[in-house]
């Protein structure tokens, strides 16, 4: 036995390490929902004790988890808390933690039945689950992800081995030069993840016909162009900034009676299909093709957590599969038939594991609340002179601005700088705004209001500075 080896082993026999981080975990779980939003400017410049040279002797592990628990944990942005609004980010659900750290102790694999027994029974599971919540035709497959940008190429990859299938082309074997033409017709909205993944497919951000947009981000559906079986449409469920869904229920008659491809793209929005009181803004969406969604915005899995959802089952395989002759096929479920990698961890035992804790009746009164919270958050801020509120609330997003481009963004710079709350900027039809998004389970009432207070001080800040300077 080698040395390195043997102390190893001895990590694992005396479990003191395991015991450490268990102990570092606690005490960053008890903080992070007061602490502030975002690292200090001290912890921050602290990183550079990372910038050192690979050293030649191993390092204990315990000083290795001292220096990561010591110089990472105040560097972390405090995603997990109540009062981060920024880039649709969601929290996680307790029982999701405790079950990711003993699905990293499994570090299962579950590319194959006979890799992962748990992993695949796991999969068909929640599969299942997934196709009920959502209403989606009972064929429909699913492959578990790390998130809706590899949903939305999987969904993507499908749309054009079928359609190139119809007209006698195998994709896979001929590749795309001289192939028949896909048309891919989208609203001028569409989430840059679709468009990454229409310029890796091969199909052609050029080659995209656009159509406009409502003043609430909905695709305009009179203006959609005439629909053909070459065919693929990309819809909607939660515009990145507004929250707005398409009208999925004209729109997919419309397009399914020309046979072709519709893709809906519901990052955070799909959701909203699991909870009674939301559930009309994605009536219809059984009528699509595929669809991408995230567990970890809405739902609140741990991180890098996507679920791609395809009614063509024998698309999705064909454009996703792979062989070799040491491959293990079962009759059971194979998960490597469903995504695009083989290598992938086990991410499905925490996705279960919060369904099965929350059930329907949780999954509902969660998701509803950050939609009550949002409809706080637009309230309260109407309230502050200085402030407006560009879109109608209709799920979880907020879109506010000032007064000016320049108060907005100078205002946006004063909150992050405060810490108190976190949120990023966007352009909303040619204004800079501030986009608000209530995606935590841990966000409270009086997150709400604490952060309403802390745009109160950026704007008194910035007003204040604007006198000075006069």
């Amino acid at each position: 036995m080698s040395e390195i080896q043997d102390k190893m082993f001895q990590e694992i026999r005396n479990k003191k390490i395991f015991n450490q981080v268990q102990e570092y975990s606690f005490e960053y779980l008890e903080s992070v929902f007061d602490r502030n939003v975002y690292p200090t400017d001290e912890a921050i410049k602290n990183l550079s004790v990372f910038e050192e040279e690979l050293s030649v002797e191993s390092t204990s592990a315990e000083e290795v988890l001292k220096q990561l628990n010591f110089y990472g944990s105040p560097t972390t942005t405090a995603t997990l808390g109540g009062r981060y609004f920024g880039f649709v980010t969601g929290s996680a659900v307790p029982v999701g933690l405790a079950a990711k750290k003993l699905g990293t102790f499994w570090d299962q694999a579950p590319a194959m039945n006979v890799l992962s027994p748990i992993g695949s029974k796991l999969e068909a599971v929640v599969e299942k689950w997934m196709i009920e919540l959502f209403n989606l035709p009972s064929n429909t497959s699913a492959g578990f992800v790390s998130g809706t940008s590899t949903a939305n190429l999987c969904s993507l990859a499908a749309a054009r081995y079928r359609i190139l299938q119809r007209n006698n082309w195998d994709v896979n074997e001929k590749g795309l030069r001289n192939s028949p033409k896909i048309r891919v017709i989208t609203g001028v909205h569409a989430h840059s993840t679709v468009l990454k993944a229409i310029g890796i497919l091969g199909l052609g951000k050029e080659n995209i016909e656009w159509v406009p947009v409502d003043n609430h981000g909905r695709i305009i559906s009179e203006q959609i162009p005439e629909l053909d079986e070459s065919c693929i449409l990309i819809l909607q469920a939660g515009n990145v900034n507004s929250g707005a869904f398409d009208d999925f229920e004209a729109i997919c008659r419309k397009a399914k009676k020309a046979n072709a491809w519709i893709h809906i793209d519901g990052a955070f929005g799909l959701w909203a299909g699991a909870v009674k009181k939301l559930k009309h803004l994605t009536k219809g969406i059984e009528n699509a093709s595929s669809w991408a969604v995230d567990g970890h915005k809405t739902l609140n899995t741990p991180y890098d957590c996507g679920i791609v959802l395809c009614a063509d089952r024998e698309a999705m395989i064909a454009a996703l599969h792979m062989s070799g002759s040491y491959i293990v096929e079962s009759e059971e479920r194979d998960g490597m038939f469903y995504t695009p990698e083989m290598s992938r961890r086990a991410r499905i035992i925490e996705l279960w594991s919060i369904m099965k804790y929350l059930g329907k009746k949780g999954i509902d009164e969660m998701i509803l609340m950050m939609h009550k919270r949002a409809k706080q958050f637009a309230k309260e801020i109407l309230e502050i002179e200085g402030f407006y509120v560009e879109n109608d609330v209709v799920f979880n997003q907020v879109v506010v601005r000032c007064d000016s481009n320049d108060i907005t963004t100078n205002v946006l710079c004063n909150i992050q700088r405060l810490r108190e709350c976190w949120l990023g900027g966007s352009v909303w039809f040619g204004k800079k705004v501030m986009r608000v998004s209530i995606c935590s389970w841990a966000t409270t009432e009086d997150d709400i209001s604490r952060s309403v207070m802390s745009f109160k001080k950026a704007l008194d800040l910035e007003l204040e500075k604007q006198k000075v300077i006069k």
